[in-house]
C-alpha cells in the first residue's frame, strides 16, 4: 500500500500538512482538475456538478478543514486525513460517524490517467460532492452503521459490492437520460466517458440483492452499471434488515459481472453482456 503509515493515530487519521504540498503537486491537482470538470457537463449528475463548483477547488489542493466546515454545515461530515487505504472496521466507523477519509497523497504526473490505489483527487474530487447532498449523505452513513454487522457474518464481500456498484460506480436516471454521480467513474476521463456512451456495458437497474451478489473487477472499466431511480431508493433499501438477508445470499450463487438476469430491468443490454443460466 503507498502512503506513510508511520504517523497514523488509533482512527487511522494523520495531518493532512497542506504546507508540504508542492508547487508541482498543485499544478497537477489544477491540470486534473479542469481536465475532468470539462467534461462532466451533459454526463455527471447536475447535483454533483453544483456541489463540485460550490466547494472552490479548482485552484489546487484543498484544505480539508475548510471544506469540512462547508460539509458540516451542509450535512454534517467532515473530512479525515488518512495515509491510504484504512482496515474495513476503521472505515466503517469513520463513515457511521459522518467522517469521510480522504487520501492525503496525489499521485504521479505518469499516472495521471490510471491508478490502482485511491489518491487525494479521487476521494475528494469524486466522493465529496455527493456528501453535499443530503440524502445520500444519510445512505453513506447508513451504509457505514451496517459494517460491523458484515464483519461479525463475514459477509464484507456483499456489503463492498453495495459501496462498489453504488458509491464507486452509481448511476441515476434523470428526466435529461442517464448520469453518474459514482467517484470511481467521475474521477476517471476515460470512464466517465465509456459508463454512458460505450455500447459494451450492461446498464440495469438497481435492485438490492442484485447488487450485492454481482461480482466485480477492480482492475478494468466495469461490465455492469446499476441504474438508481433516486438516492431515496438506496437509502431506503440500505435501512433493512441485512442479517436476513447475508442468510438467503449465502445460498445464492454469484453473478458474473457481465450477467444479465430475466428479472432485470435492463436500461442497455452490453454488447459483452450474456444471460446468466440460473434461478435469479
Amino acid at each position: 500500500m503507498r502512503g506513510d503509515y508511520g504517523h497514523t493515530r488509533d482512527d487511522y487519521t494523520v495531518d493532512q500538512d497542506w504546507e508540504k504540498y508542492s508547487p508541482a503537486e498543485h499544478a497537477l491537482w489544477r491540470e486534473l482538475y479542469q481536465r475532468q470538470s470539462a467534461i462532466l457537463p451533459g454526463l455527471a449528475a447536475e447535483d454533483f456538478i453544483a456541489n463540485l463548483a460550490r466547494m472552490d477547488a479548482a485552484g489546487g489542493i484543498p484544505q480539508f478543514d475548510k471544506i469540512s466546515e462547508q460539509l458540516f454545515a451542509a450535512t454534517g461530515w467532515r473530512l479525515v486525513a488518512v495515509p491510504g487505504l484504512v482496515p474495513d472496521d476503521a472505515f466503517f466507523n469513520h463513515l457511521a460517524n459522518r467522517r469521510f477519509p480522504v487520501t492525503v497523497w496525489l499521485r504521479k504526473p505518469e499516472e495521471i490517467d490510471y491508478l490502482v490505489e485511491p489518491d487525494i483527487f479521487h476521494d475528494f474530487f469524486g466522493h465529496v460532492p455527493m456528501l453535499f447532498d443530503p440524502v445520500f449523505a444519510d445512505y453513506l452513513a447508513a451504509y457505514g452503521a451496517k459494517g460491523e454487522e458484515a464483519i461479525k457474518h463475514g459477509s464484507l464481500k456483499q456489503l463492498a459490492r453495495l459501496y462498489w456498484y453504488m458509491v464507486e460506480f452509481g448511476l441515476i436516471k434523470t428526466t435529461d437520460g442517464l448520469r453518474a454521480y459514482g467517484a470511481g467513474m467521475l474521477s476517471s476521463k476515460s470512464e466517465t466517458l465509456y459508463c454512458l456512451s460505450d455500447p459494451r456495458p450492461n446498464r440495469i437497474g438497481f435492485a438490492l440483492e442484485r447488487v450485492m451478489r454481482t461480482d466485480y473487477k477492480i482492475d478494468d472499466f466495469q461490465k455492469t452499471y446499476f441504474v438508481l431511480e433516486s438516492y431515496q431508493q438506496l437509502f431506503e433499501a440500505t435501512l433493512q434488515d441485512f442479517e436476513n438477508l447475508y442468510a438467503r445470499l449465502a445460498s445464492l450463487p454469484v453473478i458474473p459481472s457481465t450477467g444479465v438476469l430475466e428479472s432485470d430491468r435492463v436500461y442497455h443490454f452490453g454488447n459483452e453482456g450474456y444471460a446468466f443460466d440460473g434461478a435469479g
